[in-house]
């Protein structure tokens, strides 16, 4: 997301700068850039994809997470607002390179230069809708991406999925171990804020590892990953991920609820039918007897005292080493009419 946020803020600019050169034939009185030439251009673009790459990381990671609690039109405005003043860093360095390596010039004369350019001539009052229009639908986009899980909303308007198609998937169900004892202990307000957080922290950490998002449900988590022996491993990163992610705020939920989370995880692979669905809200859903099985896995995590129960199919895609996995036996799931060879991992 940081790269692409980086390259078309950089592909953008180098139009905007394209379209600004055919439009004036002569430098406004207190122009800095008089070469137009590959040289300049391409060290022009090359802070801003640098600086853009520094944006997008706080836009995406950092902002993300201190404005999160925050309505989303407070969220824009004010993520708006700290990008406009990052632009203006963005464009000093570009003025202070070009007065250094291309001008020759001082280090003094760049800053008087960049001061002149930006706050006595229309320059600034031109560039800052831009910026704005700009920064809106980079953060509307962001937020749609995110809405649909990372990768969905692409799928969703590409059609992929207006016909219901059979993949084979990796499929993670996660939920809160206890949480009928923590609501009743919390409250609903502030078992809701909790499950937020948790939600929150353990979504991070799925994300890392390419986990696709499909559903929450109350306290749990569906993910998943297309079938294949790269994306087992991604999976098993993805669970410690998350428990990383867990332990590394625990003290924020010692702190606010007297508590630490723990959570219980069922995987299994085999193959789903993903259509879309919904005319008011389109969503991609996906059903077949693996979503079942990995749901009755994630049950049996109860059942058996474990926290993280997976499929056999799933462990002979992922070749874990022998103490990593122990066989619980095959285990008849409610629901199914054949019994299930499980294994708790031990990770």
């Amino acid at each position: 997301m940081i790269l692409i946020v980086a390259i078309s803020w950089t592909i953008i600019d180098s139009l905007f700068y394209t379209f600004h050169l055919t439009e004036q034939s002569a430098p406004s009185k207190y122009a800095l850039f008089r070469e137009h030439t590959v040289k300049t251009i391409l060290l022009r673009e090359a802070n801003v994809l640098f600086l853009s790459m520094l944006m997008a990381y706080f836009l995406v990671f950092f902002m993300k997470n201190f404005f999160r609690r925050t309505s989303l039109w407070i969220n824009m405005i004010l993520k708006a607002i700290i990008l406009i003043m990052a632009a203006m860093v963005i464009n000093f360095f570009i003025h202070f390179t070009y007065a250094t390596l291309i001008a020759k010039e001082t280090s003094s004369y760049a800053i008087e230069s960049f001061y002149r350019n930006t706050f006595e001539t229309p320059w600034l009052l031109r560039k800052i809708p831009e910026w704005i229009i700009l920064f809106l639908l980079t953060q509307i986009i962001i937020e749609i991406n995110e809405k649909y899980s990372p990768g969905v909303f692409v799928d969703i308007v590409l059609g992929k999925y207006i016909q219901p198609q059979d993949e084979k998937r990796i499929i993670m169900f996660i939920d809160v171990k206890d949480s009928t004892s923590i609501a009743e202990k919390l409250g609903h307000k502030e078992y809701f804020k909790f499950i937020r957080d948790f939600i929150y922290y353990i979504s991070v950490g799925l994300m890392e590892y390419g986990g696709r998002i499909y559903q929450y449900v109350g306290d749990e988590i569906v993910v998943s990953w297309p079938d294949s022996k790269k994306n087992a491993r991604k999976c098993i990163y993805a669970l410690i991920e998350a428990r990383k992610s867990l332990n590394t705020n625990l003290t924020k939920f010692l702190h606010s609820y007297g508590l630490s989370p723990e959570f219980k995880v069922g995987i299994h692979r085999g193959e789903v039918t993903i259509g879309e669905i919904g005319i008011i809200k389109k969503d991609l859903v996906m059903s077949g007897d693996t979503m079942n099985t990995t749901a009755r896995i994630r049950t049996a995590c109860s059942e058996f005292n474990q926290k993280f129960i997976v499929s056999k199919d799933f462990l002979e895609q992922v070749k874990l080493k022998n103490w990593q996995a122990e066989s619980l036996g095959q285990i008849e799931l409610k629901g199914k009419n054949t019994s299930l060879e499980l294994f708790a991992l031990k990770i």
